[in-house]
């Protein structure tokens, strides 16, 4: 499909799930519109990569740390502006003692499922939220989503002569030797990170309060202190990009995971550590997204099936880990789950990237790499052939060329002074002595001037004499 469709299409359906999740007042329901969401927002999340990847193709970089940096930012923000421009969007009580007698009556009234019309199930399933703020926070987020899909459908029908040129254009081949195990190592890398990510940004508060004794407001600011650095490190990860390289960002990324979720496993209960640390985690979880899937694109061709299989890697972890970690706490609640869980996952990844390096950079098949070899040595070749006064041609390669060169050469001179000897040997049986040894006397020199001893220094030809 065109990519601005199915974008736009994703951006509807969000848009639309957006609009209806407040208006949901059966459970069944808001799971399925949640799962609608789910699925468009993972859409444009598998879409986004790609698209960026097919745009810019090798010098992404940047761009993927920018559009990453934006998800960041969105999470961080609009939480924040809900509240500020919209109020508290908690219900008070006299609203949830209104919302459990409504619920109540809902109750009798589903009693006399057989005796209601269809008008009033609809209006079991369906009803305007008892909060206002909240509805007109998500009505407006949904107006900024639509919006957005406008973009793309105008983008898909203004039609892009360059795009056609792109698509018949050839690209650069990228061929790794373990393209399958890159993969699913990849797979496994993405599901402990984002699965770590999601997981301490979601239970450090609980986790602060519960285990490290701190107040609400405390424990809130330590949440904040995690996003607030994951959001700020992928703005600067922009510019940083340009002058490292992917892989080193990682190797960056992972060291820093792996010292700041060490030193919360040992000093848990340290309100000053557990600040440091906590800011320390979120900034180095923030650039290894973005930089995976540069550093994968370095050595293979990432298309729609290859994004989509780490992508869903990435959902898998944002969905099992939390779970695993709440069951955890809840069984122990004295210990700190979230952190043993987050110093695995550190450990799982810098431990899988060094792996998924070396099959990267493995070598290729005998057959690749003679052809490669081949290629190379005609690029050189005629490289040097096109350099002219150059002083490099005593080394040995090129008097093993220049050798070839001499070669050819002597036998061209050998096949001219005999076909020479013979046209003067007809022009001797049909013309007068003068005429023959007059040409005789004129190939000579022009014989003697082709012969080139392999002894003799060569000297580079010129350009002319090339192309002749």
């Amino acid at each position: 499909m065109d990519y601005n469709l199915i974008l736009g299409l994703s951006m509807l359906g969000t848009s639309i799930g957006l609009y209806l999740i407040p208006f949901c007042k059966k459970a069944i329901l808001l799971v399925i519109m949640m799962a609608v969401m789910g699925i468009c927002t993972g859409i444009l999340d598998t879409g986004g990569n790609v698209l960026i990847l097919h745009i810019w193709k090798g010098k992404a970089a940047s761009h993927l740390q920018a559009l990453h940096f934006t998800f960041a930012l969105g999470a961080f923000l609009a939480p924040l502006l809900a509240k500020l421009a919209f109020g508290n969007t908690v219900p008070s009580e006299n609203q949830v003692t209104a919302d459990m007698s409504n619920q109540s009556e809902l109750a009798d009234m589903s009693n006399q499922s057989e005796l209601t019309p269809p008008a009033a199930d609809l209006e079991v399933i369906f009803g305007v939220p008892a909060n206002e703020n909240l509805l007109l926070a998500y009505v407006v987020i949904g107006t900024y989503s639509l919006v957005i899909f406008s973009f793309f459908i105008v983008l898909f029908f203004k039609k892009n002569p360059n795009q056609e040129k792109t698509k018949e254009a050839p690209q650069r081949s990228r061929t790794a030797k373990y393209q399958v195990a890159l993969l699913v190592l990849l797979f496994i890398f993405f599901f402990f990170y984002v699965g770590a990510e999601v997981t301490y940004g979601s239970y450090i508060f609980s986790f602060a309060t519960a285990h490290a004794g701190m107040s609400d407001s405390q424990a809130a600011g330590l949440n904040s202190a995690f996003w607030g650095t994951f959001a700020i490190c992928r703005g600067l990860a922009i510019f940083f990009a340009v002058c490292l390289r992917p892989g080193a960002m990682i190797v960056i990324s992972n060291v820093g995971s792996l010292i700041s979720s060490l030193l919360l496993v040992i000093f848990s209960k340290n309100h000053i550590c557990l600040w440091v640390a906590t800011a320390v985690y979120g900034a180095s979880m923030a650039t290894t997204f973005p930089s995976g899937v540069s550093w994968i694109e370095q050595y293979m061709t990432i298309k729609g099936k290859s994004a989509a299989l780490f992508v869903v890697g990435a959902a898998l972890g944002e969905m099992i880990i939390p779970v695993v970690v709440g069951s955890l706490q809840g069984k122990y609640p004295h210990l700190p789950g979230i952190l043993y869980v987050s110093l695995g996952s550190a450990i799982a990844t810098g431990v899988l990237f060094p792996i998924m390096y070396k099959l990267a950079t493995a070598p290729l098949d005998s057959k690749i790499q003679e052809r490669k070899s081949e290629d190379q040595k005609a690029l050189l070749s005629t490289s040097r052939f096109n350099e002219e006064d150059e002083d490099d041609y005593g080394e040995d390669g090129a008097e093993e060329e220049w050798n070839k060169i001499d070669f050819e050469m002597i036998e061209m001179n050998d096949t001219m002074r005999n076909s020479v000897i013979e046209t003067s040997r007809k022009i001797l049986r049909e013309s007068p002595i003068e005429i023959s040894s007059q040409l005789l006397s004129n190939s000579i020199p022009f014989s003697s001037s082709l012969v080139i001893t392999s002894n003799s220094s060569v000297k580079p030809l010129t350009l002319d004499r090339e192309k002749e």
